[in-house]
């Protein structure tokens, strides 16, 4: 197995204080040694930023040393297509969405500089909770805000001018955010499966799975979140079509039982609650409001999913006709939220034609 090394950042880039880049911990992903090594090929790294200048919080607290996970596809170049990942996603996004990722597909490294790193508070290479707290000295809520702007920090070190922003479900919120916070940098950007703020219904999901954290540390109420978060991800068709009957590994049990079992222990195994519970919590405070998506002027292709109960599809698009230059189009799918991921041939050809009109 061959673990890539970090590549130095392109000559003359800025930086906003200097910064530390080093190989990427090789218990996260490594690839076969036959992976041919050219451009286009995954590369791994991790790069610690915010050395000398500090980043400002929303919460007001500076924080220091912000180590990033990151894989970039592609030759490094001025202009990026930037991919924000979901709640318990990474950054390796040939992994984790195949049907968008390739040659000749909406995200295609033989085409374009493709850019995904790990959200500031997550728990696959970046600075995790118990690090921040150790950095700040104690506690401290982290936003959507907070995780962009490290993005930013990110891509001004491998020296990107200007971006394109793609992502779904809590990607999707960190496109709106890049839409607010750095409108100047985004040439267009796609938001899939996401509203512009949380709704009571799915705020109070997540204040569900993180008290399940809180009465059960140490894993077992972290299997319970991710549970209650497949029933949303889903929908009551795709349980239907896919997890009816009996289970076929534990007789006497509904096989929609034994599959919520697999996906909280699937969980558990590379998930941190802290992390989780981080978050859940910035999901939750994330909100624009009307007046500022009627002041995005970037283009945006919005994509609601028919079937979604997490983020419905009215919600979607009512935020999406805010939008004065976006355009809304809805995927059809009986798999409810996680559509994007598995059932998104439909979808690739609409981000395809979007990013390259």
């Amino acid at each position: 197995m061959t673990a890539f090394q970090a590549s130095s950042p392109p000559t003359g880039s800025a930086l906003l204080g200097a910064v530390h880049e080093q190989a990427a911990p090789a218990a996260r992903c490594q690839f076969p040694a036959a992976l041919p090594e050219s451009p286009a090929a995954p590369q791994e790294s991790a790069v610690t930023l915010f050395r000398e200048h500090p980043l400002l919080l929303d919460c007001g607290r500076p924080l220091s040393n912000v180590r990033v996970a990151y894989h970039t596809y592609g030759e490094v170049r001025r202009e990026a297509v930037l991919v924000t990942h979901a709640l318990t996603g990474t950054s390796a996004v040939h992994e984790w969405w195949p049907a968008l990722f390739g040659p000749g597909k909406a995200l295609d490294p033989q085409r374009e500089f493709i850019v995904c790193s790990n959200v500031l508070g997550g728990c696959a290479g970046s600075s995790g909770p118990a690090e921040l707290a150790l950095e700040l000295g104690a506690e401290a809520p982290l936003t959507l805000r907070d995780m962009v702007a490290v993005q930013r920090e990110l891509l001004r070190h491998l020296g990107v001018e200007r971006v394109a922003v793609v992502g779904g479900s809590m990607g999707g919120m960190q496109v709106y955010e890049w839409l607010r916070s750095y409108p100047d940098l985004v040439s267009r950007a796609v938001v899939i499966g996401a509203p512009a703020r949380h709704s009571p219904w799915a705020t109070g999901l997540n204040v569900v799975a993180r008290n399940a954290i809180r009465l059960a540390p140490g894993g077992e109420g972290l299997k319970v979140a991710r549970q209650m978060a497949m029933l949303s991800y889903r929908s009551p068709e795709s349980f239907a079509a896919t997890q009816s009957g009996r289970s076929t590994t534990r007789p006497g049990q509904a096989a929609i039982a034994t599959y919520l079992e697999y996906q909280g222990e699937k969980l558990q195994a590379r998930f941190c609650e802290r992390s989780y519970c981080a978050l859940t919590e910035a999901m939750d405070a994330f909100s624009l409001s009307d007046a500022e998506l009627r002041a995005i002027h970037a283009p945006v292709l919005v994509v609601g999913i028919s079937s979604d109960v997490l983020y419905p599809e009215s919600e979607v698009r009512a935020h999406a006709e805010l939008l004065p230059n976006a355009r809304y189009w809805q995927l059809d799918s009986p798999h409810g939220h996680d559509a994007f991921l598995m059932d998104a041939v439909d979808l690739e050809a609409q981000v395809r034609g979007f990013l390259n009109p």
